[in-house]
């Protein structure tokens, strides 16, 4: 398994979560760490990301101010902090790996096992 991803589960609107995601083998090489999710019925949307060098993040506009990336390059690490959850964030969470920074889905060559987050009302 190359990437890791744990963390999810059922929390309150307005409540917080952190999902974990360790990296390893080719899915460390690379130079982005991310996060994507899926909701039932709708296509998986970009979340997050980080690079490994320097630590320069980029979020979706939906979750900016909420969430917030980090990593830990010796523990081969990212999380990602979801605080003030919503319910339209209820959805299964993936860490991913890339070489680019950006919000397409082909850009990411590693995908991690998916974590679900669930946000009731």
């Amino acid at each position: 398994v190359q990437l890791q991803a744990s963390g999810g589960g059922l929390v309150q609107a307005g409540g917080f979560l952190r999902l974990s995601c360790v990296a390893s083998g080719r899915a460390r090489t690379n130079d982005v760490m991310g996060w994507f999710r899926q909701a039932p019925g709708k296509e998986r949307d970009f979340v997050a990301a980080i690079r490994w060098i320097g630590g320069r993040t980029r979020y979706h506009d939906s979750v900016e101010g909420r969430f917030t990336i980090s990593r830990d390059n010796a523990k081969n690490t990212v999380w990602l902090q979801m605080d003030n959850l919503k319910p339209e964030d209820t959805a299964v969470y993936y860490c991913v790996s890339g070489g680019y920074m950006r919000s397409d889905r082909g850009t990411y060559d590693f995908w991690g096992q998916g974590t679900q987050v669930t946000v009731s009302s």
